[in-house]
């Protein structure tokens, strides 16, 4: 097989007209063809630096084959989702379903399962277990090191994973969000190489300086992109793309190329915008997928012109994927396999009073007690505590209720894994003026979270996933849609691009009870992401992360 167009040499930093012959899924000849014109460009494929695939919704093999249409050749996916409700059996299927598609996944050894013992997961992986999972060649990396905490103060389990890689010469990936100083060096120390937590320049610019390399993320929810884009122009090898969780309506309007797209817009060099988006992860990750060079794997893309970039055609180990948006990537067949064993609840058990299981905290009567509300921010994972008058959710009953009117919800998390009280608090920003929404998307843990103006609602919206095992909802006093997810209760082996539209469907029903997030679902799943602060709700209470520890309702 023999591609012609204008040839971009990553290397040698120049684009001439030339010929690529492909045999047997490798470039076997690159030749220039300084004669001929072309209109076309041959382009290295696309990595996403690091992603979890099941924050997509979609198996494996399915995201490939919506991937492939944005010219993306290979993923850092990190399997810690379905690690947190399946472990070791959970990681087995991606790798197993994964390997059925040409497509370049290259997982991970899941660092924190589970994510902190402030939660309930369905599952505890063990030094042990990581250091076999690093035995498999496919295996290219341990994952993020979420536990920063342990990881500085020398916890013994965190340091034999990190051991384990660093003896397979695998790297190992970081998760520091904020941390700087003193702090983030003792982490890096331990052999931490990257991290895509950063949402600052100054954040960013101090951990490049200290030998770390930033990804810069734009994914559903966290959209870090115009804070840190000015570091690729000064520390251009010590930069990479990632989009870290991707819901599948976002997936299909685009995925590395839009974050390559930006870059190229604000006038950064093209060379070192397609290296961030290329081969920083590739050598940084001992990659296999190929970089446009004789003797690489034949995965390069063939676009349009260099300030579109719309992708022509995207060809994997010498196999067209995807021409014209359509991908070619045929559908495959598989099994799913869960973790859900909880059962149906009632509206008196999202119910809170004061004074009774959570007392009246001594020395508030000089001043009106407050109670402490998770405040979202659209675009961001982190929180903050926003503090809302007693007086204002209180009835006669002496029970906490919503505050529709100024946008205060009831937020819940139910226990998956087995049969629990619901926790409870509240939520700003959510937006809803009716109806609720639920998901059993929920990092870390994947237990059910669910936001609404009533128990009622709530518990309509929860039961609703536990009927699918597990899903995402929406429900209003008539209405209930659902959009199951029986893989792991956190994807679905279904039609890519039909869960798209899915799950489009399901945003806009969210959307037409009157949330104004641009993503209320990517949202609402990293409301018990404990690791992210500050203030984040788990199935066992109310967190505070910046003490890393649980906290009060009241102020």
């Amino acid at each position: 097989m023999k591609i012609r167009g204008n040839i971009a040499d990553l290397y040698a930093e120049k684009i001439f007209p030339g010929e690529v012959t492909v045999l047997n899924g490798f470039i076997q000849e690159i030749n220039p063809l300084y004669e001929l014109q072309f209109d076309n460009y041959i382009l290295p494929g696309f990595v996403d630096a690091h992603v979890h695939i099941e924050s997509s919704m979609l198996i494996p093999s399915e995201f490939a084959r919506l991937a492939v249409i944005h010219g993306t050749v290979a993923t850092v996916s990190d399997p810690h989702e379905i690690a947190n409700v399946m472990g070791t059996a959970g990681v087995e299927y991606m790798l197993e379903n994964g390997s059925k598609v040409p497509f370049h996944f290259n997982f991970g050894a899941p660092s924190c399962v589970p994510a902190t013992m402030f939660e309930t997961a369905g599952a505890i992986m063990d030094s042990t277990e990581i250091e076999k999972l690093l035995e498999i060649n496919e295996i290219r990396y341990l994952s993020e090191m979420m536990n920063y905490p342990g990881a500085i103060a020398g916890d013994e389990e965190v340091l034999k994973k990190i051991s384990a890689a660093k003896k397979k010469g695998k790297p190992v990936d970081g998760h520091a969000p904020g941390l700087t100083g003193d702090a983030v060096l003792k982490y890096i120390a331990r052999g931490i190489s990257t991290d895509h937590e950063c949402f600052t320049y100054q954040e960013g610019l101090f951990k490049i300086q200290h030998g770390m390399k930033v990804l810069i993320r734009e994914g559903s929810a966290a959209k870090n992109f115009d804070a840190l884009i000015p570091l690729l122009n000064d520390y251009p090898e010590m930069i990479m793309f990632c989009s870290d969780d991707k819901h599948p309506n976002d997936l299909m309007r685009g995925h590395i190329n839009q974050l390559v797209i930006r870059a190229l817009s604000h006038k950064i060099d093209f060379w070192k915008v397609f290296r961030a988006a290329t081969s920083n992860p590739v050598n940084h990750y001992q990659l296999k997928s190929g970089l446009l060079r004789e003797g690489d794997s034949a995965d390069f893309i063939v676009v349009n012109n260099l300030n579109e970039l719309k992708v022509l055609q995207t060809y994997i180990k010498g196999i067209l994927v995807a021409e014209n948006g359509k991908s070619l990537i045929e559908k495959v067949t598989t099994t799913t396999i869960n973790n859900f064993n909880c059962n149906k609840k009632q509206p008196d058990d999202f119910k809170i009073f004061y004074g009774e299981e959570f007392p009246p905290v001594p020395g508030l009567s000089s001043r009106e007690p407050s109670i402490k509300v998770i405040e979202a921010s659209d675009g961001q994972l982190i929180t903050q505590t926003f503090l809302h008058p007693l007086s204002k959710l209180i009835n006669s009953a002496n029970e906490l209720m919503p505050d529709v009117a100024n946008d205060i919800l009831k937020f819940s998390v139910v226990n998956r894994y087995a049969n629990a009280k619901p926790s409870v608090a509240f939520i700003k920003n959510i937006g809803l003026q009716s109806g609720a929404i639920a998901s059993c998307v929920g990092h870390d843990s994947h237990n059910i979270l669910a936001a609404g103006v009533s128990d009622e609602m709530i518990c309509k919206a929860v039961n609703a996933i536990i009927d699918s095992k597990g899903g995402l909802a929406v429900v209003s006093e008539k209405e209930t849609f659902i959009l199951p997810l029986p893989v792991a209760g956190i994807m679905t082996n279904a039609d890519a691009f039909e869960v798209a539209a899915a799950y489009e469907n399901m945003d806009a029903e969210a959307k037409k009870l009157g949330s104004r997030l641009s993503a209320p679902f990517m949202t609402l799943s990293f409301m018990a992401l404990l690791v992210i602060p500050q203030l984040k709700l788990s199935d066992k209470g109310l967190f505070d992360g910046s003490k890393f520890g649980f906290t009060s309702l009241f102020d």
